[in-house]
């Protein structure tokens, strides 16, 4: 009787022959199948999140590593396209004007997204993530003009995963540390990157003053905009930059490239910040969405933002004279549509891999695509 009264409720008509001992194992196997139930959609649901984070994350990879393809692809004005030497030149000669066009592309689509999402909440510290990719942004060119582009971009490229990584794993200004499945692989990774780096540093870049290149000519007759004018007031169109020695370039590339990358790779961090803080209560974020394209809009305001302010201080330097490139403007939007989808499937990555994941993925990924348009596309690489 005892052991009856400690059994859930059993219909009376229940069939001949059915003991206690039945029952009781009725009553242990039936929370087990619920429990097997909820694990197989528990397993489901992981199954899909991963899927959707590894497939943001090939589109990413795909998208950074041909972004400025399109760059690539501009007419010189002989049936020719740029090169890589010629894509540095156009991007040193733009300089303000490409990346305004650029920004100008990538604010578009964050207010597409925004629609999409049905305009979620604004929070305007995530604007702080756009302002750091942006100042970041405005090195490239001194970079390029330094230690050339593809040193830079393998250093910058280094530091942004590293800082990225870091400040994920081990929970850096304010946000929480993220754990991993298996640490040791995942410190291996970090460390191998860490080595590249130091490694990369030591490669010896042979940059030439690109305004006396041949290859750069056809690309610079014809095609500017207060030009010469402003060559007329000046004499020449010789930067700071080339007034410095060899190894004062090297020193200055390579720490403004050291310097974009941790400004790249902690653009993250305010919408992490903003995501981990509206979980606790008490906070002025409590409550803030938890999926992180809600934050696009935001994150890609402080980048339009940042670069219209700068434009406008490099046109009042250059006595409303800035240099525009009136056929670079094409390519520029373009880029930066390829840009801003890119980085919208790099916030669904963080959301459904986290960032300590997705970081060594879409900032290793790139360079290696970017190389395969050279080699099988623009020849460039033999």
């Amino acid at each position: 009787m005892v052991g009856l009264a400690l059994l859930p409720n059993v219909p009376d008509n229940q069939p001949e022959g059915t003991d206690s001992k039945s029952l009781l194992k009725e009553a242990k196997a039936a929370p087990e199948m619920e429990s097997s139930q909820g694990s197989n959609s528990s397993g489901s649901s992981n199954a899909t999140e991963l899927t959707i984070g590894f497939t943001s994350s090939l589109i990413a990879v795909l998208l950074f590593g041909t972004n400025f393809v399109p760059v690539k692809k501009f007419d010189t004005g002989d049936g020719k396209h740029l090169s890589l030497n010629q894509t540095a030149v156009l991007i040193q000669k733009a300089r303000m004007f490409f990346q305004w066009i650029l920004c100008s592309a990538i604010w578009i689509v964050a207010l597409i997204v925004n629609l999409i999402q049905n305009c979620p909440k604004f929070w305007s510290l995530a604007m702080v993530g756009g302002f750091l990719w942006a100042t970041g942004n405005i090195t490239v060119v001194p970079i390029v003009k330094t230690i050339g582009l593809g040193l830079g971009l393998l250093i910058w490229a280094s530091f942004n995963l590293l800082t990225g990584w870091a400040s994920s794993r081990f929970g850096w200004f304010g946000i929480d540390p993220e754990e991993v499945a298996k640490p040791v692989l995942n410190y291996i990774g970090a460390g191998l990157s860490v080595v590249s780096t130091i490694l990369f540093l030591f490669i010896k870049a042979d940059v030439q003053n690109s305004s006396s290149s041949s290859e750069s000519a056809p690309l610079l007759r014809e095609h500017s905009i207060n030009t010469s004018e402003h060559r007329a007031e000046t004499g020449s169109d010789v930067s700071w930059v080339d007034n410095l020695s060899p190894l004062g370039k090297r020193v200055i590339g390579c720490s403004l490239a050291v310097i974009a990358g941790m400004f790249y790779g902690s653009s993250f961090v305010p919408v992490l910040y903003i995501k981990d803080h509206g979980r606790r209560n008490g906070t002025v974020y409590t409550g803030a969405s938890q999926f992180d394209l809600d934050y696009v809009f935001a994150h890609f305001s402080g980048i339009f933002l940042t670069s219209t302010t700068y434009f406008l201080i490099y046109c009042a330097v250059m006595k409303n004279r800035p240099k525009v490139y009136p056929q670079a403007i094409l390519p520029g939007f373009v880029s930066g549509v390829l840009w801003a989808i890119a980085s919208c499937c790099w916030f669904l990555a963080n959301r459904y891999l986290s960032a300590v994941v997705s970081f060594p993925i879409i900032t290793a990924g790139p360079g290696f695509i970017a190389a395969m348009w050279g080699v099988l596309v623009f020849k460039e690489i033999k």
